[in-house]
């Protein structure tokens, strides 16, 4: 790996690393801080993944996800999830047609570049299984008939892990389909005087239209391709298969991480080099990405849920175990 650095990137991504760069300063405009949040969910528009974003109301969340939306030059969807919330409000639903004689589909929400799904723990699980086919194979099979979805699609899901009063806790099969899991935190005491500071320089108005699109549909396709091609050396490779084989045999998790956690740690750490400004994946990549991948993917045994043990100390002790390669 010395011996490439030494030598600069092979592959040319000063347009991905601009890219992010513009996508950055147009969130910049409205959010203080949430400088990790923000790099996850451009590492998860690279790595083509979805994102599940859990914090206490006020943090923002859905802001984050909304300005997000707005660099992209793509179509945009916000679905409210609540108890009463049916499939069908969702995907869409076959409605006859007395002219034709027929039944026509009217596209649900769903149907979207980027998708935001606003408390996805507050509608039950039939309407959240609805979600399961078009997360993983971008398609919604309806009455039979099975409807593709245009790309980019990336679904990027908000929760409120304190309020549990009237949700309904993700089924683990579900979880397993977000890339990321990003547990967003309070800002700082001086993020939040700035944040002040900044909204009352702008009379008390979040204008979103001062953040304009920096990618479109193609140029994102463009990047993804490159970011696939970024090289991972077998040692990485083994050092991403020890983690998660690890997790499966610690007597602190009731429920390991399966290999497409793997997929997603490999898809991830080449996004997070590719931000970099590399064409090749260095641990520090795959330890960065890790605990977003799994904390999501794992349960706890009783006994240590009963401890207070949280699941990001149990992979952060893995990672530490796992021999690092040189």
């Amino acid at each position: 790996m010395e011996e490439k650095e030494m030598f600069g990137s092979r592959m040319e991504l000063s347009d991905l690393k601009d890219a992010a760069e513009n996508i950055r300063s147009g969130i910049r405009q409205i959010i203080v801080g949430q400088d990790k949040l923000v790099k996850l969910l451009i590492a998860a528009i690279l790595a083509d993944g979805h994102v599940l974003i859990e914090g206490v109301p006020g943090v923002a969340k859905t802001l984050a996800a909304k300005l997000l939306a707005r660099t992209l030059n793509v179509d945009f969807s916000r679905i409210q999830f609540t108890p009463d919330l049916m499939p069908s409000d969702v995907l869409g639903t076959s409605i006859f047609n007395m002219k034709s004689s027929s039944f026509e589909f009217n596209r649900g929400p769903i149907f979207s570049n980027v998708v935001l799904i606003d408390e996805i723990n507050r509608a039950p699980a039939k309407t959240q299984s609805a979600l399961f086919e078009v997360m993983e194979e971008r398609q919604v099979t309806v009455d039979g008939n099975t409807y593709q979805m245009d790309e980019p699609f990336i679904a990027l899901a908000t929760q409120n892990p304190i309020e549990q009063e009237g949700t309904y806790q993700l089924p683990e099969a579900q979880l397993d389909r977000f890339l990321f899991k990003i547990e967003v935190g309070y800002p700082s005491l001086e993020e939040e005087q700035l944040i002040l500071s900044e909204f009352h320089a702008r009379k008390g108005v979040n204008d979103l239209k001062v953040v304009k699109p920096v990618l479109t549909k193609s140029k994102i396709k463009t990047l993804r391709d490159k970011v696939k091609a970024i090289n991972i050396e077998q040692d990485l490779i083994n050092y991403i298969t020890a983690i998660t084989h690890q997790t499966r045999n610690d007597g602190a998790l009731f429920l390991g991480a399966s290999p497409r956690a793997s997929l997603a740690i490999m898809r991830a750490a080449k996004a997070m080099a590719g931000l970099a400004g590399r064409d090749f994946v260095t641990p520090e990549d795959v330890r960065e990405v890790t605990p977003s991948v799994l904390r999501h993917r794992l349960l706890l045994t009783p006994e240590k849920e009963m401890e207070g043990v949280s699941t990001d100390t149990v992979i952060q002790q893995i990672v530490d175990r796992v021999e690092v390669p040189r």
